[in-house]
């Protein structure tokens, strides 16, 4: 990443694709949110997630998904960075 943008995102589309290069192709990529704006996100994970469409928006239509549910899906989470500020 060039020095400018160093020190203020976390992640490049480069660096985004080399995570992902041995990722399967059709797996679903979601990120947290809530409210207005964009921020960085934490280091990218793979999650066990169910979908719960009948949810507020507030809530996501996606959630994790406890042991010996049905329905279930891995999916890539971008969880965006939680400022305390």
């Amino acid at each position: 990443m060039n020095d400018r943008g160093a020190e203020i995102f976390f992640f490049s589309v480069g660096e985004l694709m080399d995570l992902s290069k041995d990722l399967p192709k059709d797996m679903p990529v979601l990120t947290s949110g809530y409210e207005s704006g964009y921020d960085n996100f934490y280091q990218p994970s793979i999650k066990r997630i169910k979908r719960v469409p009948e949810n507020m928006y507030y809530d996501g239509e996606f959630q994790d998904a406890e042991k010996g549910e049905a329905e279930i899906f891995e999916a890539v989470i971008l969880a965006r960075v939680l400022r305390n500020d």
